[in-house]
Parts: C-alpha cells; sequence; structure tokens
C-alpha cells in the first residue's frame, strides 16, 4: 500500500525530506569532528591523577608502611636491661647489716643478646613487609586508573548513543508529522501513525534510559574524585562533562610492539607491583629462613654485680665491697623438635611462596593472552563494519530514497531502514568502546597508564582524634 500521495506536491516534498534524514546519523558517524583523542585523554588522566592523589587507600597503605619499618626499628633493638638490688647474708638473730662481713647489699645490670644476626634480619625482614605495603599503593594506582577509564569510556559511549539517539528521534519526528498530515487528508491509515508515535516513544525511553546511565556513571566516579563532583546536585550531575568513548593508548602500543614472544609476556609483567610484591614475599621468607638459623647460635647475657658491705672483717677492718661478672650462655644442644622443625617450616614457607609467584605469573600471563584476542577480534570487527557492514546500511538508505522517488517504498521500510541504521550505529559505538576496555584492562596488567604522581605520604600529625 502506498503512505504517500505522489500527485501532492508538498507532501511528497517533505517525506523526501525527512528520508534524506535518514543517511545523517551515519554521515556524522563518518565526518563529525570529535575532541581530538589526546587532549581528551589528558582530560582523563588529570582527573585519574586527581583521584589518585586523593585517595584515602593510598594514605591507608603509606601509614602501615611506615608503622611496619617502626615495628622493625624497635624489633631490631636489644632488650631493656634487668636491674637487680638485693640483700644477702643478712643475719636472722639481728637483722643488722653490720654484724656479719657476709651480709651485702647488691645492685646488679643484666643484659641479654639475641642470638647472631637476629636483631639485622628482623629489621632486614620489616623492611621488606614494608615495602611489600608500599607496592600495594602502586597497585591501587592501577587499579583507580583502570575503574576510572573504563567508567569514562563507558560514560563516552552512552554520550555517543544519546547523539545518534536525538538524531534519529529528530528522524522519527519528522516522520510523524509527515503521517500525520498524510493522515489528516485522509491518504494514510491510523496503524501507520500509531507506528511511528510508537517509534518516536520508544526512542524517547531510550534517551531517558541512556540520561540515567550517565548520570549512574557520574556517581561512580565520586567515588574517588569526592561528593563535590556532583556539585550537590544528585538529579542532573556535571551536565557539561564530555568524555569519550576512544583514547590514546601510545604507551601500551609500544609495550606491546617491542614484545618479542607473542605469548609469554613475563618480561611485561615483572613491572607490575603485584609481581614485585610476589618477589618481596620470597625475599621476606628467605629472610625468615636465615632467622630461624640463627636459632642454632647461643645467645649470650652479661651479668655485673656490686656487692655493699658495712661490717667489719676478722682482723677488725672494715671489709672490702664485692663485685661480681657472670656470662651466661644458652646452648643449643636438643634441636630436633624446636629449631629443626622451625627451620623446615619457614623452608616449606619459601617453596609455597615462590610457587605462588609462579601461579600468579601464569595468571596474568593468560589474561594478557586473553585480552590480546579480544583485541585482535575486536579490531577486526571494526574493519569489517567499516569497509561492509556501513557501505552496506547507506545502500540501503539510498535505496529507500530511490523508492521514495519511485513510489515504491513502504512506511515499513522506511522504520526498517531508520532502526538498521541506528542499531549498526550503537553496535560499532559499543565495539569501539569494549576495544579500549580491554586496552584499558591490558594496560593495567602491563602498567601502561601515562599518570604522573608523588608517592603517598602520612604522619602522625595526620591523625584526628575521633569524637
Amino acid at each position: 500500500m502506498d503512505i504517500f500521495v505522489m500527485n501532492n506536491p508538498s507532501v511528497l516534498a517533505h517525506s523526501l525530506c525527512a528520508v534524506a534524514v535518514i543517511s545523517a546519523p551515519m554521515a556524522m558517524a563518518h565526518n563529525s569532528e570529535s575532541p581530538p583523542r589526546i587532549a581528551v585523554s589528558h582530560s582523563i588522566t588529570r582527573l585519574i591523577e586527581q583521584a589518585i592523589t586523593h585517595d584515602a587507600t593510598r594514605k591507608q597503605f603509606a601509614a602501615q608502611s611506615q608503622a611496619v619499618r617502626e615495628t622493625g626499628i624497635a624489633s631490631a633493638t636489644l632488650m631493656d636491661p634487668k636491674v637487680k638490688i638485693g640483700v644477702g647474708g643478712l643475719p636472722t638473730d639481728s637483722f643488722k647489716f653490720d654484724d656479719d662481713p657476709m651480709t651485702n647489699i647488691s645492685l646488679g645490670v643484666m643484659q641479654q643478646f639475641e642470638r647472631g644476626d637476629t636483631l639485622d634480619l628482623q629489621q632486614k625482614k620489616a623492611n621488606q613487609q614494608a615495602d611489600s605495603i608500599t607496592l600495594q599503593s602502586a597497585a591501587r594506582e592501577l587499579d583507580i586508573a583502570n575503574a576510572m577509564s573504563q567508567l569514562w569510556l563507558e560514560l563516552g559511549y552512552q554520550q555517543t548513543a544519546q547523539q545518534i539517539l536525538r538524531e534519529n528521534q529528530r528522524l522519527l519526528r519528522e516522520l510523524e508529522n509527515v503521517i500525520q498530515t498524510n493522515y489528516a487528508i485522509g491518504t494514510s491509515e491510523a496503524q501507520d501513525l500509531l507506528q511511528a508515535q510508537l517509534q518516536v516513544s520508544q526512542l524517547d525511553e531510550k534517551l531517558n534510559a541512556n540520561q540515567q546511565m550517565q548520570q549512574r556513571i557520574i556517581a561512580q566516579l565520586s567515588e574517588w574524585l569526592g561528593s563535590k563532583w556532583l556539585d550537590n546536585n544528585p538529579s542532573n550531575p556535571k551536565p557539561n562533562l564530555q568524555a569519550t568513548n576512544q583514547l590514546d593508548w601510545i604507551k601500551l602500543d609500544g609495550l606491546i610492539d617491542t614484545e618479542r614472544d607473542q605469548t609469554q609476556h613475563y618480561r611485561l609483567l615483572a613491572q607490575h607491583p603485584m609481581v614485585k610484591m610476589a618477589d618481596i614475599a620470597i625475599a621476606t621468607n628467605h629472610t625468615q629462613v636465615e632467622i630461624a638459623e640463627q636459632a642454632y647460635q647461643p645467645q649470650f647475657g652479661v651479668e655485673v654485680m656490686y656487692a655493699y658491705r658495712q661490717a667489719n672483717n676478722m682482723r677488725g677492718e672494715p671489709a672490702s665491697d664485692l663485685v661480681s661478672a657472670y656470662l651466661t650462655m644458652d646452648i643449643p644442644l636438643f634441636t630436633g623438635n624446636r629449631q629443626d622443625r622451625t627451620h623446615a617450616a619457614t623452608q616449606y614457607q619459601l617453596g609455597a611462596t615462590q610457587q605462588q609467584k609462579d601461579r600468579l605469573l601464569a595468571q596474568m600471563n593468560a589474561n594478557v593472552n586473553r585480552l590480546l584476542v579480544d583485541r585482535s577480534n575486536l579490531t577486526q570487527r571494526l574493519e569489517r563494519y567499516s569497509l561492509t557492514l556501513l557501505p552496506q546500511v547507506e545502500a540501503r538508505i539510498d535505496a529507500v530514497e530511490r523508492g521514495y522517488q519511485n513510489n515504491t517504498a513502504q512506511f515499513n521500510d522506511v522504520i526498517s531502514a531508520s532502526r538498521e541504521a541506528l542499531n549498526l550505529q550503537l553496535e560499532q559505538a559499543r565495539l569501539v568502546t569494549d576495544l579500549n576496555i580491554v586496552n584499558s584492562n591490558l594496560a593495567a596488567l602491563l602498567s601502561a597508564f601515562d599518570y604522573q604522581v608523588t608517592p603517598a605520604t602520612y604522619s602522625i600529625h595526620d591523625t584526628q582524634p575521633t569524637n
């Protein structure tokens, strides 16, 4: 059934103008000038640096690291000396200090020393543990950069989809007006008008859902950027924020291009904070083995005492004071159930830590390979869209235009072409976003984010008393 009356020049001209709008989103997808990706990348980089700088978790790790270092210094210090004061040889019949020359008032000092190099090794272990906590801060930075990049890309996709939906909404509103005019003069049926109105309503719903998703993403960004990010207006946060679903990955591309082995990426993964933490864990457990070996060394102690006497000796002369010095030594003779077992346990723990690093590297390498496969597949699909699908849908739109001119196209053909163009553009934008999300995950694994922040610090003066 012909929808438009071809002998009505004004209505025909209006309908042709409406059909021409079908190709506008496709032209926009090809020819519209988006903000330069380098500038956009700088924008998200600044946001990432801002988020990392004000991240409370990094300050938490800094405080914990400093706490472990202070504990290491304390544990590497000799035990406090012990002081002994007492009375010896006091006669029980008189309880006088000057009756018996054996009576004395003694003052002694005792100092215990640790076995071998235990103290130095304990401080070394504490510093290694503190370094591991510091690396947790670096891993946190990568997590923040990855999470914010993905939210930025999703926000960019939603804004791109919003532009596409609005352009198609304008198209369908013009078509609705054409059908409304034809229906008023009796040349179109009511079902055609209702279908056009339904299409417009469905696009309105998609735009509403799109706006809600943008608000949700921006609210998620406030986790790292603070509550002021919402400008005290949760219902319409950051209306002028312009994101993008494409970023520059110059550093990531350079790392991948320089990697000779296509399946083993251990050289690049070695720079990841999690792998460095595994290395430090191995070193820490090796230090623990050395500490256990010190248990086979003897433990020494020194005791010096001074005894003051008030009585006279047998010759009636004042008795001289006494000085005593002792050297104590704890000799580990029976090591079977103590030192040997402890040493064996530390060696087992060292082996477990080494296996844990191997497993971590295997998992991370597998993730890199999976992401590289996704990257290649998404790139191929985008090429297919550019070389095949987009030209085909443009040809379909041209055919619809010719159909209107020849009075052979139906209204359903218009709606079908519009839907195909809309879906194809949204699919292409989704693929571009997915490709950039894959790159973001790769950058997190290969430490390829390009941001500059100062190390987190924490002072005891930063502690705020709680009420």
